[in-house]
């Protein structure tokens, strides 16, 4: 019996790799439900708003952790991966539909993803998710180990509210936004959901952090 030899390349144990999968696939499902206007009693937001700041609390422990060129490598990891998806969705919607497929118009409405709220989150994402990485890493040298809740409450102020607000900017009109009102709720609401949740999970983000420094031996 003939007994083939294969070479393989060993992959590292690592929790990175989980933590990217994470990262990228919250950003992409929060692209597809952000196309919803939602209005929860006098609060103006979108249908991503239970499920992106977890992008930034992922983003704190790949920072954190992992250090600025790391996270850096998942933010355009992530970026890639948005745009496969609406190139992928065009594609799907362009194909002549079968006999049999009554849903083309649903399908369209749904994944036929709106250019300019795509823009927007990609911008946002872009400059929100670098300022965070960045203030994080440049609280650290100056604290090393220490004060970890100042390095992640100062870093998330930054970065959500440069994503907030490039991300509203850009997308409001697109979701019927008219009033500037309306658009300072929408500002004002996002940024301070998106930081409150930070603070809220705060002792589950330690908690994360420090499990994967412990496994990775950090």
């Amino acid at each position: 019996m003939w007994q083939v030899s294969t070479r393989e390349i060993p992959v590292p144990r690592s929790h990175y790799p989980i933590l990217l999968a994470l990262f990228v696939t919250i950003f992409v499902v929060s692209n597809i439900t952000a196309q919803k206007g939602v209005t929860l009693g006098p609060i103006i937001t979108d249908g991503a708003f239970f499920l992106f700041p977890a992008a930034y609390i992922i983003g704190d422990v790949l920072t954190e952790v992992y250090g600025f060129r790391a996270m850096r490598r998942a933010i355009w990891t992530g970026f890639a991966a948005m745009l496969l998806a609406v190139l992928a969705f065009y594609v799907a919607i362009a194909l002549p539909s079968a006999p049999f497929y009554e849903a083309q118009p649903a399908f369209q409405s749904i994944l036929g993803l709106v250019p300019q709220i795509v823009l927007g989150s990609l911008v946002g994402y872009l400059v929100g998710q670098t300022l965070n990485s960045y203030v994080l890493v440049a609280l650290k040298r100056r604290t090393g180990e220490k004060s970890l809740w100042a390095r992640l409450l100062g870093s998330t102020i930054v970065g959500e509210f440069a994503d907030t607000l490039l991300f509203c900017a850009i997308v409001a009109s697109a979701i019927g936004i008219s009033t500037w009102a309306d658009f300072l709720n929408y500002v004002v609401v996002g940024f301070v959901w998106k930081t409150l949740v930070e603070v809220i999970c705060m002792p589950v983000t330690y908690a994360v952090i420090a499990w994967v420094k412990r496994s990775e031996g950090y």
